[in-house]
């Protein structure tokens, strides 16, 4: 497990890949706690107590639920949606906090205001680098078919990242 400090904050859509494509595994073997801001935990509760991922988050202790910050200025001006604008502004007020985001317009929030920042994708290449999985390929085929949209372009760029291609068994 790679410790740091301080844990990790993520978004809906990373949580919610990662817990239909069965990958929850590569957030707990990597972090001891992730958070997750109120935000985020309520969007997820609103799909309701048979919706996995709601299930997922009751059922997980190193998955914790943190008030969110009111919203600092610079990221308000970035006008992402609640998900992402609480995911930053939890990092933006504790620094050093990584936050786990897809979303493109979020993602260059966090690096203008250098908020450390990693997507499900990057999760899926630090654990191939880190050794932790054998293959990227088959996690990152397995995330499209779950409905994350990884082009095929971006998924051979990947791949190429960790010494792999498209064309690999």
């Amino acid at each position: 497990m790679i410790e740091q400090s301080p844990p990790p904050v993520i978004n809906t859509s990373p949580l919610i890949f990662l817990t239909k494509a069965d990958l929850l595994y590569l957030l707990e073997a990597r972090y001891s706690t992730v958070l997750l801001p109120s935000t985020v935990a309520n969007e997820i509760q609103q799909y309701g107590t048979s919706d996995l991922t709601y299930q997922v988050i009751q059922s997980n202790d190193w998955l914790v639920t943190v008030e969110t910050p009111s919203i600092p200025t610079p990221i308000r001006a970035c006008n992402l949606d609640p998900g992402e604008s609480t995911v930053l502004a939890w990092a933006y007020v504790h620094p050093g906090t990584e936050a786990i985001l897809d979303d493109l317009a979020g993602r260059r929030c966090a690096n203008a205001l250098q908020i450390p920042v990693r997507g499900t994708l990057g999760l899926v290449l630090a654990a191939k680098k880190e050794g932790e999985i054998s293959a990227a390929k088959p996690l990152l085929l397995k995330l499209q078919e779950v409905g994350m949209y990884l082009s095929d372009r971006v998924i051979s760029q990947a791949l190429t990242m960790v010494e792999e291609s498209l064309e690999d068994s």
